[in-house]
């Protein structure tokens, strides 16, 4: 009896995205959001890195789970800024390439979807929207409301 042949898969020879694959999805994210609102983003540094730091994790409660956190804006949101206070550092976003490998692995969503939904959540902190803000925002957007 004669083997049948799988055919090829479109990942034979190919290796997980790569963190400037990762910042190249963030970048294509970033344009679609609405000029307004990106404007108020001027001066954020995006940043895709491996993993959270194991401080940023113990800081969060999240030392027994690095791969739990996909994405961290870190910064003074505009809700709290003060045109008086010079900043000390540039507010950052940070994108977790592994832990959002390891999301789309299981997930079954696309990448740039994820990677996009991702972004869009830690720009929200910096306009100052609190998890459940954005909860309640996806929740009407799902609706359709």
């Amino acid at each position: 009896m004669a083997r049948m042949q799988a055919p090829p898969s479109p990942w034979h020879g190919r290796c997980a995205p790569s963190a400037d694959e990762i910042a190249a999805l963030a970048a294509e994210a970033v344009a679609t959001i609405p000029e307004p609102l990106r404007a108020h983003l001027d001066g954020v540094v995006f940043r895709v890195v491996e993993f959270p730091d194991e401080e940023t994790l113990r800081c969060l409660g999240m030392a027994d789970d690095p791969f739990g956190l996909l994405g961290l804006y870190q910064g003074v949101s505009l809700a709290e800024k003060s045109g008086f206070d010079a900043p000390a550092e540039p507010d950052m976003i940070f994108l977790y390439r592994r832990p959002i490998l390891d999301y789309w692995a299981d997930s079954g969503e696309t990448l740039d979807r994820l990677v996009r939904h991702v972004l869009i959540h830690e720009v929200g902190h910096h306009f100052g929207l609190s998890d459940a803000d954005m909860d309640r925002i996806e929740t009407a957007a799902d609706r359709g409301d």
